[in-house]
């Protein structure tokens, strides 16, 4: 496994990174926020403080998260629940409070890997619905054969439905997960988004309203675009 440790404090990246190579595990270090997106390439998980010297740790995590799905870890001397709520609300994976037991975190670091499906194998790149291929690895959406322009955001909803295999994705989850924040449009936002994405792949029932919970991916059926379900 390689981890990706971004910690700019010299004592704990001495002391941690001699700990995880003798749990088998190769590690590249960075010491700044800027420029961690271009260091993912092979990376397995990232370890990631919140108190960098040039970027707050927490936009570092959603810029991760907008170009890449490996498992972000959180590290950080911020214990308050308000810090972990925001951690994991800009895309971290888990969030562990330092002082901690590098045991425990390793143990957390195999439990990501395991959810995000790494463990046991690659995830699948494409998935394929209703005529409708998207390519999760190259962001890469077609429908019929045709490709379909979507911007950044509006591909993050589909594929974080996607990913969900047909479970239903709660509004908050969606917005959390895509934005990083909430906001009082936020709502109003994502149905402008969905509306956007039904139009776009000219599959109107794809995307269903579970009303009064959020959306899910499905396949058409017969009725009027975007239809409540349940």
């Amino acid at each position: 496994m390689h981890i990706l440790l971004v910690e700019d404090d010299d004592r704990i990246a001495a002391a941690l990174r001699p700990a995880l190579h003798r749990h088998g595990m190769t590690t590249t270090r960075l010491d700044r926020g800027r420029g961690v997106v271009d260091h993912l390439g092979g990376v397995d998980v990232v370890l990631l403080d919140l108190g960098l010297p040039d970027v707050d740790g927490v936009d570092v995590c959603r810029a991760i998260r907008d170009v890449s799905e490996v498992p972000v870890i959180v590290v950080s001397a911020r214990g308050e629940v308000d810090d972990r709520i925001l951690g994991l609300h800009s895309g971290a994976d888990d969030y562990v409070v330092k002082p901690y037991d590098v045991g425990e975190l390793v143990a957390r670091m195999h439990a990501v890997q395991r959810r995000r499906g790494t463990a046991a194998g690659p995830a699948p790149d494409v998935v394929a619905i209703d005529g409708v291929r998207i390519d999760l690895g190259r962001h890469a959406v077609s429908v019929d054969g045709r490709d379909v322009a979507l911007t950044r955001k509006e591909f993050q909803v589909l594929a974080l439905l996607a990913g969900a295999k047909g479970a239903v994705c709660t509004r908050n989850r969606i917005v959390a997960e895509v934005w990083g924040r909430s906001w009082p449009g936020a709502n109003r936002t994502l149905d402008v988004h969905v509306a956007t994405l039904r139009t776009k792949l000219g599959r109107p029932e794809l995307v269903q309203t579970v009303r009064g919970v959020g959306y899910r991916l499905g396949p058409g059926r017969t009725g009027g675009a975007g239809r409540d379900v349940g």
